[in-house]
């Protein structure tokens, strides 16, 4: 058991506390803890051991992520109630940011995913049919048919979605798997019509306005580089068209051309992208 000791100088009462000189000097300065006592003759500062309960304290909501102003603050209210009423915000605050701490993991192993489904889907050469879970998309009508248009346009309109997903409050993280959908009525007669764009959300993002399923099933699959953009989609998706019929299935669903990832621009001007169209089929 070390020799207790009435008065602490700085250097001692840092050092059983595991922190610097320095720190504590700064906490005296913005008067958040002050030396117990001051030889009025040499003027040196003295703290008592007792105070090192005020320290871990100080610690402790610094941990918790308290800036040191609050911390002065609350101390000098000297109120419990008002201290638990800020833990309680601090709470709050971390469970937002553990929140998009789980956001962001799903987004870096999302797009991880989407490489590995790149290194697969790019030796392949040929439809196929593949086993789809449920999924959920946000689903934005530009009211422009893009393949009437060129990817100026295209460009713009993802714009208009980046718009939506700031308005509804989506995390930033999904824009990058958008996609785009031609509705059944349309593929069945293969009308290149579409003017929605879609992105892939988390399984647990709760049901809203834009919010749609993609139900689980058979898609009949194709994969391809995209060039130029999607300048040669329609012919990959006829060629799709094309397995189903000779397959003898049935379309049972909306179309749906998703970016599987995307290539680095360096100096083109355009989108390369790696592209996977869905038709769902019975």
């Amino acid at each position: 058991m070390p020799r207790m000791m009435k008065r602490l100088t700085v250097g001692n009462m840092a050092k059983i506390n595991n922190i610097s000189a320095q720190t504590l000097r700064y906490y005296d300065r913005i008067g958040l803890l002050s030396p117990n006592e001051i030889d009025p003759q040499t003027g040196y500062r003295y703290y008592h051991i007792t105070q090192s309960v005020k320290l871990d304290l100080i610690s402790h909501m610094k941990y918790l992520g308290m800036s040191l102003d609050k911390i002065r603050e609350l101390f000098e209210e000297n109120d419990q109630k008002r201290i638990a009423q800020n833990i309680d915000l601090q709470l709050e605050h971390l469970q937002e940011e553990k929140r998009k701490l789980e956001i962001m993991e799903k987004a870096a192993l999302k797009f991880k995913h989407n490489l590995e489904e790149y290194a697969l889907e790019s030796k392949k050469t040929g439809a196929e049919v593949r086993t789809f879970k449920e999924r959920k998309i946000f689903c934005y009508d530009g009211r422009v048919n893009i393949y009437e248009s060129d990817m100026e346009t295209y460009e713009y309109i993802l714009r208009e979605l980046k718009k939506q997903v700031i308005l509804k409050n989506l995390p930033m993280v999904y824009f990058c798997n958008a996609g785009s959908i031609i509705r059944e009525r349309d593929i069945r007669k293969a009308h290149f019509i579409s003017t929605e764009i879609f992105l892939f959300l988390d399984e647990f993002f709760p049901p809203g306005d834009g919010v749609a399923i993609v139900p689980e099933g058979r898609y009949a699959c194709i994969s391809f580089k995209g060039e130029e953009g999607f300048s040669n989609e329609v012919e990959e998706a006829k060629r799709l068209l094309a397995f189903i019929r000779d397959q003898g299935f049935e379309i049972a669903g909306d179309y749906l051309c998703e970016v599987i990832t995307e290539f680095p621009l360096f100096e083109k001007d355009h989108r390369e992208m790696f592209i996977r169209l869905q038709i769902p089929v019975k």
